[in-house]
Order: C-alpha cells, then sequence, then structure tokens
C-alpha cells in the first residue's frame, strides 16, 4: 500500500527511512534557521510535509532515540497521532527535558513517523465489566 505526501514548503525534505530495517520515516526541521530550545521550554518546528494516510490507519510521530537519550530531546506530547483524515503540514512540538541548552539545525531530523493500523469499535456503555485477576489495580499494583 502507498501514501500520498506532499512537500508543502520550499525546502522541505522527504521523509525517508534510515535502513531497510526501520520502522519509521525521519522528519526533518523545516526551518530557515537554528533554533535554540532551553531547558524545560518546548519548540515548534514544521517539517514541510503533509500526509494522506489511508483510511485504517493513522501516523504516529515518535522521538528519535537519539536526541533523547543522548540530549533530553523529546516530542512535547509523547506521541503525536495524525489521524486519516488530517491534510495539513506535519509539526512537531519538542521538549527540552534536559539542563542545558540545545540546537536545532535547519533540515535535522527531529522525529520519526510511522504508520500503523488503528482499530475504531463501536464504544457500548455498560454498568458491569467482567472481573479479572488484577480487577482495578493499576500503577504498579503488579510489581515495581
Amino acid at each position: 500500500m502507498d501514501m500520498k505526501i506532499k512537500l508543502v514548503r520550499e525546502n522541505a525534505a522527504l521523509p525517508k527511512r534510515a535502513t531497510d530495517g526501520s520502522a519509521g520515516y525521519d522528519l526533518c526541521a523545516c526551518i530557515c534557521e537554528p533554533v535554540d530550545i532551553l531547558p524545560g521550554r518546548t519548540e515548534k518546528f514544521p517539517t514541510g510535509v503533509a500526509v494522506q494516510i489511508t483510511p485504517g490507519y493513522a501516523g504516529f510521530v515518535f522521538a528519535r532515540s537519539g536526541l533523547g537519550i543522548k540530549h533530553g530531546i523529546v516530542p512535547a506530547n509523547a506521541v503525536g497521532v495524525i489521524d486519516s483524515d488530517y491534510r495539513g503540514e506535519i509539526m512537531v512540538g519538542l521538549h527540552n527535558q534536559s539542563e542545558v541548552a540545545f540546537t536545532i539545525q535547519p533540515g535535522e531530523r527531529i522525529a520519526q513517523l510511522v504508520f500503523l493500523p488503528v482499530y475504531t469499535p463501536e464504544l457500548e456503555e455498560s454498568e458491569d465489566l467482567e472481573d479479572t485477576v488484577r480487577g482495578a489495580g493499576g500503577f504498579g499494583s503488579t510489581g515495581k
């Protein structure tokens, strides 16, 4: 299955997978000059691309592990969700959770886009749910 992609800015880069085994397509910062992300701050970056996602799928914007682990630069909303009926430019909010400023360069890979199937069942309100061994236990109820 193919998905259409549109470059919506002059200096936009087509998202690419780094290797044949890569699950995600790298999204690049479509900016004209470097942007500093100060400690504890969030900045929004255009990617210059819009996608036509096949119905039944969604796009998910995940962190690039190198930016997150090495520099503390992660998507501001943890994981971005792109619905199949959205046709606008993909924007990526990046948050600096480190204690030092970090500079994003024009064209730098800032996130990765993964396409996944989405199940959207009809929701049926109920007074009762089936019991399980775990029950309502959460937040570490099964161990550390």
